[in-house]
C-alpha cells in the first residue's frame, strides 16, 4: 500500500470524508461502486490508498450534483474537493 506524504494529510481527510458521505446515500453509493469498478472489499481494505481516494473524488467531479451535495454536506466548497483530488493525484 502506498502511503501519502504528511503534506497530503488534509487531502486524505477530505477525500475520506467525501467517501463516507457518498456511501451514506444509497443511490450515490451504488453509482460509485458501479462507475469506479470498486467493490465493497476494495473500500474496506484500500479506502485510505491515494488511488482509491482519487477514484472517489473523480466520481464526484464527473457528476456535478453529487459534487455539490457532498461539498455542501461537508461544509466545503466544491473546489476544495477538486483540490484534494489534484493533490492526491500528483
Amino acid at each position: 500500500m502506498i502511503q501519502p506524504s504528511p503534506n497530503d494529510s488534509d487531502s486524505v481527510t477530505v477525500a475520506l470524508q467525501a467517501l463516507a458521505v457518498s456511501l451514506g446515500d444509497e443511490a450515490r453509493a451504488a453509482r460509485l461502486l458501479t462507475l469506479t469498478g470498486l467493490s465493497p472489499d476494495d473500500l474496506r481494505h484500500r479506502a485510505a490508498e491515494p488511488e482509491v481516494l482519487v477514484a472517489v473524488l473523480r466520481f464526484l467531479e464527473d457528476h456535478e450534483p453529487d459534487l455539490l451535495a457532498v461539498a455542501d454536506t461537508l461544509g466545503l466548497k466544491p473546489q476544495e474537493l477538486v483540490a484534494a483530488r489534484i493533490a492526491l493525484d500528483a
